[in-house]
């Protein structure tokens, strides 16, 4: 390996793991903002304003991790693959689940921006992606990803996914005792 594919190789590592990290608090601190779970937090301005941040900060993370898969030799990332999942020869499924999430992400993003133009139950039907992205994400991640050897990755990665876990049951439970 030459000091280049070492540098992409840390790059796509290092913004992929970010990305996840922002994705995943953008999804707690939304949960918090929109349900029971947290109330709390539910009318904290503070909440509201690290949500927004964390969802527009993804953009150049994921942006940052996609564009350095294109460069990393050893993936073989194309820019079809950014399209159309599934196509590499490299981890199909793992890589097919990154672009998944990432144009799940996408959407929830436009439709937030569209949320005028759209009824409550389209935006929050389009804004409930959020949890099948952070799970495509973190499928993505867990498969494609070779840090989590790394304890303290390995021990975020598994704190994420609990945590949204934990949130997104404790929401459908009282869903369904409201109902």
């Amino acid at each position: 390996m030459t000091l280049d594919t070492n540098l992409i190789w840390i790059l796509a590592r290092s913004t992929g793991t970010a990305s996840l990290v922002a994705l995943t608090l953008s999804v707690l601190t939304g949960t918090a903002l929109r349900t029971g779970t947290f109330a709390w937090l539910s009318h904290n301005r503070g909440v509201r304003m690290v949500h927004g941040f964390l969802t527009i900060l993804w953009i150049p993370l994921g942006l940052a991790h996609v564009v350095a898969l294109l460069f990393d030799r050893y993936a073989q990332v194309g820019l079809l693959d950014l399209v159309i999942p599934f196509g590499v020869s490299y981890g199909r499924l793992a890589v097919g689940l990154g672009t998944i999430s990432a144009q799940l992400i996408l959407v929830v993003l436009i439709s937030t921006w569209l949320r005028s133009s759209l009824t409550l139950g389209q935006w929050q039907a389009f804004h409930r992606l959020s949890y099948v992205a952070f799970v495509a994400a973190f499928a993505h991640g867990v498969m494609s990803g070779t840090d989590l050897a790394n304890p303290v990755v390995a021990a975020l990665a598994w704190i994420t996914a609990v945590a949204v876990g934990l949130v997104a049951l404790r929401r459908v439970t009282r869903a369904r005792i409201a109902a």
